[in-house]
């Protein structure tokens, strides 16, 4: 038998969930057989024995046989809003492509004399989008937007020879700037609101600009740190600016007016970014109960499928013979693979909670801590919360360590603002796994990304992210004495 990654997971994995279940007999019978099958899976996704997709279903299944689950409510999370947000924004993204709206965007920032100098001014160009459109649109979303615009990008402008490389780095870029970028504002990721409102629960409010304050420094430090990490991958691809310069002359002259499908596309796509940012804008100006109706009638999944219903019924006049903007055909173009993945994922995170074994987690390392030592107790939550967020839902994390290390702090009498802020944060810090975060499973689900150079560069970034939230959140504590 080969010695290949696949041939090596399929018998590493087994050796380690049997070593899991050996040295955790102290664990009731349901933590430990999911710490087992966790431990398993870990190593099918590190290894790509089978598609990621399949592991996680194939974790939810073990869990099911061996009865710490429910087949009736294990698959429950593949109806998820989030999954819907998923199939309607890759729709979205798909009529795009189908009528060269990517192109013609792409284009329009190639012909920009600022980005045409260097390959990194490309690569700030779309991460800056990135970072600052998931401040206030779902981080899934805009990294879905920008898939096409991206992979266009990168075609036209890197050489052969080293072009898939600087695509992996441009992809995983546009990936972290929108997880970055989704802390900035309580609405720009779900563990912001859901740490707000526990910290509510403890009579301490914060409203959306406080969260901004305390937030964005974090956020623009982190991404000036991946600006830098990128650079130095991206300096070594190659890249000339005369070959890009010539292919834009080219293209303007031959540049059509817009067609039809992509004037659809483009009213679409406003309408599904108005109703994104309208319960933002209605949050900033004060206004409560249109914040409240639109977030209970127009949520994010919400208006991902009515935009995918708009593109179905909206004929983009002879193009398509009569039908919509999207047909039938394109259904079976989206990336299913990465739509099961997050659904299966989501339900494995669903039953470390379940099973109480994140319980057990959190309390185990949060008792071994002294109170005297606060950078020392920062940085490990900071950094537990941020390595169970690989394996697990944000959200799902979020739920259920947000109320342990508040109870923690308080009794270790501790203020709970700012180490409670950099665990919500610490959520959305996830930049080795595909299942981590919506943004990594979707450029993922591009086929440039392999599994193990995303881990290897986002290991470097899980760590400076657990330093940089441990300094800002003690600089806050130190404030205030």
């Amino acid at each position: 038998m080969a010695l290949t990654r696949r041939n090596v997971g399929m018998v590493v994995a087994p050796l380690l969930a049997l070593l899991v279940w050996t040295v955790t007999p102290a664990l009731a019978y349901e933590a430990r057989m999911v710490a087992t099958i966790m431990s398993f899976c870990l190593v099918f996704w590190m290894a790509e024995v089978i598609p990621l997709s399949m592991t996680a279903f194939l974790g939810v299944l073990l869990a099911v046989m061996l009865g710490v689950a429910e087949m009736e409510t294990a698959f429950q999370n593949l109806g998820h809003p989030i999954i819907l947000l998923f199939i309607g924004s890759f729709l979205l993204a798909r009529s795009m492509t189908r009528h060269g709206l990517d192109k013609r965007i792409a284009l329009f920032i190639l012909s920009r004399r600022f980005f045409q100098k260097s390959l990194f001014r490309m690569f700030l160009g779309f991460s800056g989008i990135s970072f600052l459109l998931s401040m206030w649109v779902s981080n899934s979303v805009t990294v879905a937007m920008l898939l096409p615009l991206t992979l266009g990008v990168t075609q036209l402008v890197c050489q052969p020879e080293d072009g898939k490389n600087s695509a992996l780095y441009f992809l995983l870029g546009i990936a972290y700037s929108a997880s970055i970028g989704g802390i900035g504002t309580i609405i720009g990721s779900p563990p912001n609101l859901i740490g707000v409102n526990y910290l509510a629960q403890q009579g301490i409010r914060i409203d959306f600009l406080q969260w901004m304050y305390l937030a964005l420094p974090i956020a623009v430090s982190m991404y000036v740190v991946m600006l830098l990490y990128m650079r130095y991958f991206l300096g070594k691809s190659g890249y000339d600016p005369q070959a890009v310069k010539a292919y834009v002359a080219e293209r303007q002259q031959q540049k059509e007016r817009l067609r039809k499908g992509e004037q659809v596309t483009m009213a679409v796509f406003i309408l599904a970014v108005i109703l994104w940012l309208a319960p933002g804008i209605f949050n900033l100006m004060g206004m409560e109960e249109a914040y409240t109706f639109m977030n209970t009638y127009f949520a994010e999944s919400t208006v991902a499928v009515l935009a995918a219903l708009l593109l179905f019924l909206i004929p983009p006049g002879q193009e398509t013979g009569g039908r919509g903007t999207l047909t039938a055909e394109d259904l079976v173009k989206i990336d299913w693979d990465t739509i099961l993945l997050f659904g299966g994922g989501m339900a494995l995170g669903q039953l470390v909670i379940s099973s109480g074994l994140a319980d057990v987690i959190g309390r185990s390392i949060t008792a071994l801590l002294d109170p005297d030592q606060r950078v020392l107790l920062v940085f490990v939550l900071v950094l537990l919360v941020l390595l169970l967020t690989e394996i697990s839902s944000n959200t799902a994390i979020a739920i259920t360590f947000v109320p342990i290390i508040i109870g923690v702090l308080n009794g270790l009498n501790l203020p709970l603002l700012y180490p409670v802020l950099g665990v919500v944060i610490a959520c959305s810090f996830a930049f080795m796994l595909p299942i981590a975060t919506p943004p990594n499973a979707i450029v993922y689900g591009s086929k440039l990304v392999p599994i193990g150079q995303m881990a290897r560069a986002g290991m470097f970034l899980n760590l400076v992210g657990a330093v940089l939230i441990t300094a800002w959140v003690i600089l806050y504590m130190s404030l205030v004495g």
